[in-house]
């Protein structure tokens, strides 16, 4: 009687246990960078987003800038506390998707899936072209090819994280350090001025503060407000790649996302209070970020540095989206919303399918754009709101029916905020190309609900869920398609006598002279080696290859109706890749024809060639 027990972790022999994956996982600081680049990377443009609505009120209207700000960090607290809990609640991962379909039903769930998919999408193309944007403003001479360049740079993070996730993030946790590092000496120096150093970068650049305006209106306030709320795009894309973690995911995955809210916060308020101590106004062509790091540190080799780390880093935030967007894609197919190879693993723990779709679809849009970032910008934001809502409106239930009606207060604050972003935002940039994600976002809804019917179909064919019925052994006839005598041939009737009772072969005939000599020389061949095979001529008046195979397999599966018919079409498999062309695809064509037309068993046998080296 054999017994079977556990294996220990590591025997005594010290060796090490096997590998899990947990080392191509991510720890709270790994997952820092990786994911939160996004984050970080905002308020580059989040600040500045708020100051360019205000200015609209002329210098007035720029003293809102710090309360508007503190709304904002009011907001993303409230955010950071519901994705904890949407962490601890969700622990594989889906975030906004995942508390709709277990609070608000499979319908509402994609409407969140379908918002984060668009926004994952649309971050990394709007992150590649600011980041080239940058470097082109640095580099005139570059502008003409910054769509080659976004390009390039695609390329990079896409195959960067096709070496996993943990690569990534090692790849990057530099570039992010250097960039909070300089953004909060920035602040610390700043807080000690009393006046800024420099202004030299702002020096002959139109300003666009509004001359005659002085009223700040609500409207206005919620402008600004709704613009500046870009700056929270990437708080969710830590609770959506939880399973990325390493264990324990949930704690290590709420750790950094306390942490990208606490160092993201900071940012925010610090560089809104030196907007207001240095009194800055906008001008064109030069950002809010450069004219503080001009203000705080003077026109030195520090600003340039400054403005060297947030070119690289708006480019490098893309990789959330390649962190988030595989993650969310593999729920969405186990779920049979996406087809099932979003659910595959490659090595590394990486979603190959996900991160290669995200860059194909990406590549698109930055065509379509032609590299050039205010094409895509008025798109983005929205998509991330209405995840963010529905997020909030989902844990209210969840609190609610947990017995914690504080919780549910503070989650449908939160919803009541960004539900009113997501409406501001989309109503003031409709015109401007919002309209593209009111419409896109039904119909990837309806892609979703299109192939969940699908694979429902194909479920109820196959009987999923229920017992089936016992195998049996049925009669079976194997038919051969042949064209030559060869090595080749001798095999396939070889594998064809080992899978069916009766084995024939089939050849097809044409009319034309050298084809009749050709089949001649065959048969007579054929009878001369009797491998204990019928030879079967199928003329064809037609140059056709697959028809008068398929129709042999229908007369057989007709006058057989009780007999399993399979065809083995036998294949060579070259020794070099690019050999591959030299073959001339008969195998395909056969199959395609009599998987089309007939209920056979195909079966291609590969006939592997090896050459012997000399």
């Amino acid at each position: 009687m054999s017994v079977l027990t556990a294996e220990p972790d590591a025997d005594p022999a010290g060796e090490e246990p096997p590998d899990t994956g947990e080392r191509h996982r991510l720890t709270a600081v790994t997952g820092l960078a990786a994911l939160s680049l996004d984050a970080m990377a905002s308020v580059a443009y989040g600040p500045e987003a708020i100051v360019l609505v205000l200015a609209a009120a002329g210098t007035h209207g720029l003293g809102f800038t710090l309360p508007v700000t503190l709304a904002i960090a009011g907001l993303l607290a409230v955010l950071v506390a519901s994705y904890r809990q949407v962490i601890a609640a969700f622990p594989d991962g889906g975030g906004s998707y995942a508390v709709a379909k277990r609070h608000l039903g499979a319908r509402t769930s994609l409407v969140a899936a379908a918002s984060l998919v668009l926004d994952y999408v649309l971050n990394v193309a709007v992150a590649v072209t600011a980041g080239v944007a940058a470097l082109t403003s640095a580099f005139p001479e570059l502008y003409a090819d910054r769509l080659w360049l976004c390009l390039a740079v695609l390329v990079l993070i896409t195959g960067v994280n096709l070496r996993g996730i943990v690569e990534s993030a090692k790849a990057f946790i530099v570039p992010t350090v250097v960039f909070v590092g300089s953004i909060l000496v920035l602040i610390s120096v700043g807080l000690f001025r009393s006046a800024p150093v420099s202004t030299a970068t702002a020096e002959g650049h139109a300003s666009v503060l509004a001359d005659n305006a002085t009223t700040v209106g609500a409207l206005l306030l919620l402008k600004a407000f709704a613009s500046g709320c870009s700056a929270l795009t990437g708080v969710e894309a830590i609770a959506n790649a939880v399973p990325s973690f390493r264990t324990p995911r949930g704690k290590r995955a709420q750790h950094a996302e306390v942490a990208l809210g606490a160092v993201l916060g900071v940012m925010l308020i610090g560089l809104s209070v030196l907007i207001s101590r240095f009194h800055l106004q906008p001008v064109e062509g030069v950002t809010a970020l450069a004219q503080l790091a001009d203000a705080s540190l003077g026109h030195n080799w520090a600003f340039y540095v400054i403005q060297f780390a947030t070119m690289i880093l708006l480019a490098l935030s893309a990789n959330t989206s390649f962190g988030g967007l595989p993650v969310l894609l593999k729920l969405l197919a186990r779920d049979n919303y996406l087809p099932h190879v979003f659910a595959l693993k490659a090595d590394r723990q990486v979603h190959r399918h996900g991160v290669l779709a995200l860059a194909l679809v990406s590549a698109a849009l930055l065509v379509f754009s032609g590299g050039d970032t205010n094409t895509l910008v008025p798109l983005f934001a929205i998509g991330v709101f209405v995840g963010f809502t529905i997020a909030q409106v989902g844990m209210v239930r969840h609190w609610r029916q947990a017995g914690a009606p504080r919780k549910a207060l503070l989650n449908g604050f939160g919803g009541l905020l960004t539900g009113i972003s997501a409406v501001v935002v989309t109503a003031t940039k409709f015109e401007e190309g919002a309209w593209l994600i009111v419409v896109a976002l039904p119909l990837l809804v309806l892609a979703f609900e299109t192939v969940h019917r699908a694979y429902s179909r194909i479920g109820e064919r196959l009987g999923l869920g229920r017992t089936p019925q016992a195998p049996h052994r049925d009669r079976s006839v194997v038919i051969v398609p042949v064209s030559s005598l060869s090595r080749l041939t001798s095999e396939a009737l070889t594998a064809a006598a080992s899978l069916g009772d009766e084995v024939r072969a089939v050849t097809v005939c044409y009319p034309d002279p050298e084809d009749r000599a050709a089949l001649y020389a065959l048969e007579l061949g054929w009878r001369q080696w009797n491998p204990g095979v019928p030879l079967v001529r199928l003329n064809s008046e037609h140059r056709s290859l697959g028809r008068p195979i398929a129709a042999y397999v229908r007369e057989v599966a007709v006058a057989e109706p009780a007999t399993r018919v399979t065809v083995l079409i036998p294949e060579t498999e070259p020794e070099r890749w690019w050999q591959r062309i030299l073959q001339n695809q008969r195998g395909a064509v056969v199959a395609h024809a009599v998987r089309r037309d007939t209920d056979a068993v195909i079966c291609r046998l590969r006939f592997r060639l090896r050459f012997r080296l000399r």
